[in-house]
């Protein structure tokens, strides 16, 4: 029997974060061409620093959508020594 606290089905949300990314990146993208054709550089430039950690969290996505799922311990192996009483 399991002691832990977390969901028997839970799963991680790495498709949501995806599709976040995408919008996100359309976004700062959109963001750092306006400000450049507006003459404020240092806004541009912080979009484009925000594209780039936003690319950089989308190939993580990826890679751990790739990687597939992981070994998930059976119900009856504890995800910590159970409390002595």
């Amino acid at each position: 029997m399991r002691t832990g606290s977390e969901p028997v089905t839970a799963r991680s949300p790495l498709r949501m974060r995806f599709w976040f990314s995408v919008w996100g990146l359309a976004w700062a993208a959109a963001g750092t061409v306006a400000f450049a054709l507006a003459g404020r550089t240092a806004w541009a430039v912080a979009c484009g620093v925000l594209c780039l950690v936003v690319v950089v969290d989308m190939t993580l996505v990826v890679r751990h959508i790739r990687q597939g799922a992981h070994f998930q311990p059976g119900r009856d192996v504890p995800p910590y020594d159970p409390p002595r009483t």
